[in-house]
């Protein structure tokens, strides 16, 4: 078990498995891309694997994998099926653009993934492709309906709000909750990497910020009923539209801080460990995978220097890497 100084538990890791990803979304990542790694700076999967022996036996029991966009790494389907087999490892989730999910979700679900949270800005398809620069939106219901059938649930959909391109579509994506057993979380836009001219037809930097206060206000009229939160929910706030199928969730790290109850470390592809998103404090494990008394000492000392909370209402910003 690691506590950190603050007294959380540490239980929950994310795994970004590739920087790369197969959209531009505009809040996420410029229309060329980002620089990234040489392939042989990316963790292998047997160092993913020999990390997370050591960090199950440290008493982490949930993964998330993440990317970039994680469903383009080859070997998906059989580093889930050994991080999932894993003795300790409680569950193991998926977070995707759904670009590729039906045609790789039923060997996830085979492999043990357990479920999956999926990106979804708008429905609208022409404004979906433009947001993305390129995606299809038919391709994420695709990925939905498939993840349904595999029983890759429960359904989190993440919805980032942006004051003058999506916001207005807050009540539309609530509503989805009512006929589907889906789990609608509104975040707002955090301040990382993302400040710059997205280009003609975009909002502004100074109109981009929606606080989940406001989005609240936008659905004053469905009469929201607070609720119980669906299994790994992780920071959200839940309520639902009285008798809705699934339950509508705020994600908000400025206007409703949720630092106190973090429970969570990050690794990255090239294999540092980050204790908190949105700070630029990072410890390289990658050189000292083979050595398990050297490794856990470090992830120990990661989790030592995990902060109480973010500065992001100081201006502090993390530097060092965009939000891909």
């Amino acid at each position: 078990m690691i506590i950190d100084k603050f007294g959380r538990q540490i239980t929950y890791l994310r795994i970004s498995l590739t920087p790369k990803c197969n959209l531009r979304c505009v809040y996420c990542m410029p229309p060329e891309g980002i620089s990234t790694p040489e392939p042989d700076d990316l963790l292998t999967d047997d160092e993913i694997l020999s990390f997370m022996r050591q960090a199950a036996s440290l008493g982490i029991n949930r993964v998330r994998l993440t990317g970039g966009e994680p469903l383009l790494r080859r070997s998906l389907v059989d580093l889930v099926q050994g991080i999932s087999s894993i003795p300790g490892i409680d569950e193991v989730s998926l977070t995707t653009n759904a670009m590729l999910l039906a045609k790789y979700a039923a060997a996830l679900a085979g492999a043990g993934l357990s479920r999956v949270n999926i990106s979804l800005d708008t429905l609208d398809p022409e404004k979906f492709t433009r947001i993305t620069r390129g995606g299809q939106l038919k391709k994420v219901f695709q990925g939905i309906a498939a993840a349904e059938t595999c029983g890759l649930t429960p359904i989190k959909i993440n919805s980032v709000i942006v004051g003058g391109l999506n916001d207005e579509e807050i009540p539309d994506l609530a509503q989805l909750t009512l006929d589907h057993h889906w789990h609608i979380r509104f975040i707002e836009l955090m301040p990382v990497g993302n400040s710059q001219d997205w280009g003609a037809d975009f909002p502004p930097v100074e109109q981009r910020f929606i606080s989940v206060q406001e989005m609240k206000i936008r659905l004053s009229s469905f009469g929201l009923q607070p609720t119980e939160s669906p299994k790994g929910n992780g920071p959200a706030r839940n309520y639902r539209i009285p008798h809705a199928l699934g339950t509508v969730g705020f994600i908000s790290p400025l206007g409703e801080h949720f630092c106190n109850n973090c429970n969570r470390i990050r690794l990255t592809a090239d294999g540092a460990l980050r204790p908190c998103l949105l700070m630029d404090a990072e410890i390289s494990i990658k050189d000292m995978l083979e050595d398990d008394q050297i490794l856990t000492k470090h992830i120990i000392e990661a989790v030592a220097i995990k902060p109480g909370g973010h500065e992001l209402s100081l201006r502090h910003y993390p530097e060092t890497r965009l939000m891909a």
